[in-house]
């Protein structure tokens, strides 16, 4: 795992790739897969949800699978994909939901990392599945919050 945080926002770096850990051990992928989490300003997530989303505002989290099937390359881990937080949007987000601010950054990348599995949100049937996968990641994490309130108020502007 990667972290890239340019900006040296603050991030518990130690709990989010604990969170990464958590997703690949209860959903059963390689343990030793790879992703890069970067974590950096809305302007950078607003232009790129424009680009891939054509969704011109930042959002909290986008994920950005590998390509599938990933080309397995030998001796080397297989690579999942990137996830790009917007750290002052998360934030804000956060404290509107009185949410502690690392806890939240956590959920992101347990979100983020389930989109990287294949995991989506498109349908009712879908969504249960993945709120399902979500709170079983935050009670292993012991971390007491649950996606849905964010979400749906976002939904709109989700990954």
């Amino acid at each position: 795992m990667e972290i890239l945080n340019e900006h040296g926002f603050a991030v518990d770096e130690a709990l989010l790739l604990r969170a990464v850990q958590t997703v690949l051990k209860l959903q059963s992928a390689p343990v030793d897969s790879m992703l890069t989490i970067v974590i950096t300003d809305n302007e950078e997530v607003a232009a790129l949800n424009q680009q891939f989303r054509g969704i011109a505002a930042p959002t909290d989290v986008l994920s950005f699978p590998a390509d599938l099937p990933p080309v397995p390359i030998e001796d080397e881990p297989p690579y999942l994909g990137d996830l790009v937080i917007a750290y002052p949007y998360a934030l804000a987000q956060a404290e509107r939901e009185k949410h502690d601010p690392q806890h939240s950054f956590a959920l992101l990348v347990v979100h983020g990392t389930l989109h990287l599995l294949g995991f989506d949100h498109d349908t009712p049937q879908n969504r249960a599945r993945m709120w399902a996968a979500q709170d079983q990641a935050l009670k292993a994490l012991d971390i007491p919050l649950s996606i849905v309130p964010a979400l749906e108020q976002d939904d709109a502007q989700d990954h």
